[in-house]
């Protein structure tokens, strides 16, 4: 198999990052106002971003796909829980991301929003067809095209705005750190898929997680400023305002084929988890023509409890991994068929997850309930080697 360049994980996760999802989650952050929300969104994503290295580097080094990883803690079908959920939450990000983009595209030129969702699932199948291994060129060049566009809408919003609107709702700051941190934790259960491949796993989690952070930021950002600077939540408005007609039009479709693939492609792998016999390409394709229809049939503008949903999930799997990687040194599940010591402290941390979502932290709730989770499982394990050895 051929490895991918440090200089191509840059662009998968470049692609990833821009984002109208990401765009849209930055406008939640508008009560918190200029300051806080800027402080928000970078606390969240630094801890986010630490997390999705991690992650990196478990499957990567393994060269293993992200749920194949899990295998090595939670055991051989302990593992398809995982699995199972990741591709259950690819298939609603696949359907959401084309719905957003859909929306925002039939703001800007008027031919009806299920145009828009076959239009975008058709490019996003031409991706998937080329393989994310040959996309170097047309990567290269759609990236570069973003970066420009998104300058130009940047320079709009913070430098053309008026002066800052005022916004009554309320938020607190914990819980705008974890819509910031809600993103990169959704890339959590990815990233290894297209780490496993690099020619150097630990260099390309690394560079994946800066290049992510970085323009995950802007996005949140650009959300945050039109809100605050525009009074606009609506991406097409903003766009039009900024008088990026065709421009923005390319912005909306483009940055949504780039990262939708991401969702679709890994909802393939991770399938492979599931059905070893099943072609990931094609599965990826299926996804993706689900997720075109989902989106031209149901409703999906609010994805607030659905990042929540995966954080509660995602955040004690990985956290269990982290633990069982780097500090017991024992991911060694894979001859199991269930680890169950594993999925108890797993299943504690998301019963953990849900209840710190009604208590107000500084920080979130991912980061304590990670924190609980990593002592949790080393304590457990402890145990059970002293148990053993009476």
């Amino acid at each position: 198999m051929k490895k991918t360049s440090l200089f191509e994980n840059a662009l998968i996760w470049f692609g990833a990052g821009v984002s109208i999802a990401e765009i849209l989650t930055g406008t939640y952050l508008a009560p918190l106002g200029l300051k806080n929300g800027i402080l928000a969104i970078v606390a969240g994503h630094v801890i986010g971003c630490i997390l999705l290295f991690l992650a990196g580097v478990i499957g990567g080094k393994m060269r293993l796909s992200a749920m194949d990883s899990t295998k090595m803690s939670f055991g051989q079908k302990g593992c398809l829980l995982f699995a199972a959920l990741n591709v259950l939450q690819l298939v609603g990000w696949t359907a959401i991301m084309i719905y957003d983009g859909a929306l925002a595209a039939d703001g800007i030129m008027h031919t009806g929003a299920w145009i828009w969702c076959l239009i975008i699932g058709i490019l996003i199948l031409v991706w998937i067809g080329v393989g994310i291994t040959n996309l170097g060129k047309i990567n290269t060049v759609a990236m570069v095209a973003l970066f420009v566009l998104t300058l130009m809408l940047s320079k709009f919003i913070f430098f053309d705005g008026n002066s800052a609107v005022v916004c009554t709702e309320a938020m607190t700051f914990g819980a705008g750190v974890e819509l910031a941190i809600a993103m990169p934790l959704s890339w959590l259960p990815l990233i290894s898929d297209y780490t496993r491949e690099a020619e150097d796993p630990v260099k390309a989690s690394l560079v994946s997680s800066i290049v992510y952070g970085i323009v995950s930021c802007w996005m949140y950002l650009i959300g945050l400023g039109a809100a605050l600077f525009t009074g606009e939540y609506d991406i097409a408005q903003i766009m039009l305002k900024a008088g990026l007609g065709i421009a923005g039009l390319l912005i909306i479709v483009f940055s949504t084929v780039t990262t939708t693939f991401l969702d679709a492609y890994s909802a393939g792998i991770s399938n492979e988890s599931i059905v070893p016999k099943w072609n990931g390409k094609h599965v990826a394709m299926v996804v993706t023509v689900v997720g075109t229809i989902a989106a031209i049939v149901y409703p999906m503008d609010n994805i607030t409890n659905f990042l929540y949903l995966i954080g509660s999930v995602f955040a004690p799997m990985i956290a269990v991994q982290i633990a069982d990687y780097f500090i017991l040194k024992k991911a060694n599940a894979k001859d199991m068929a269930f680890q169950w010591r594993n999925l108890g402290v797993w299943l504690i941390g998301f019963v953990l997850y849900r209840v710190l979502m009604h208590i107000d932290t500084p920080v979130g709730n991912t980061l304590p309930d990670m924190v609980v989770t990593v002592i949790l499982c080393v304590i457990v394990e402890k145990v059970a080697e002293a148990v053993k050895k009476n």
